[in-house]
This record gives structure tokens, sequence and C-alpha cells, in this order.
């Protein structure tokens, strides 16, 4: 018990020497005008690095000329491979046509 009485009047002086500490004011960054410039130059350098790294491929343009292949039935219940070549495609048939036709 003596060893309670003795460490709470410890701790009770200490409370009261805290209290007469004067505490001095926390001191204020010295700020400057250039901390600004430096995220500011960081934004620009990756805008302008987006615009050379991610160029726009050009579009590859269709040729000029068209192969058409198409599978012909000749006599004798023989077939044909026909290759045309021409500028530009005329018609367009579906795949599926012939099933139509044929059946």
């Amino acid at each position: 018990m003596e060893n309670d009485d003795l460490i709470k009047s410890f701790f009770e002086d200490m409370r009261t020497k805290d209290q007469n500490l004067e505490i001095p004011a926390f001191p204020k960054p010295k700020t400057r005008s250039i901390n600004w410039i430096i995220p500011v130059g960081i934004a620009a350098s990756l805008f302008l690095a987006g615009f050379l790294f991610f160029e726009k491929e050009p579009e590859a343009e269709a040729p000029a000329e068209v192969i058409i292949i198409t599978l012909e039935e000749g006599p004798n219940q023989e077939q044909q491979f026909k290759i045309q070549e021409s500028t530009y495609l005329d018609t367009w048939e579906s795949g599926t046509s012939s099933l139509l036709t044929e059946f």
C-alpha cells in the first residue's frame, strides 16, 4: 500500500510540473511559390507523352482490285473454281443464297 501511495504522489507531482510548462507555438513552414510548378510540369509531361505514344495508326485502305472466287458446276457434274479480277465488286451474294436456289 505504501508503494501505491508513493506512485500516486509521484505522478501527481509530475502533473503539476507539466501544467507549469510553457508550450512553444508550432512553427509554420515556409511556403514557396515554386511548389506548384512541379506538379504542373509532371501533368503537362504526361499529357504530351499521351499524344506521342498513343498515335492513331493509319487505317488500311481497301485494295483497288477485288478477286472473286466462285465454285461452278461444269459439264459431267465436275466442279471448277472460277477466278475473276475486277476493280470493284458489282454485286454481293450471300454464302447461303445457293441453298435457296439449288435445293
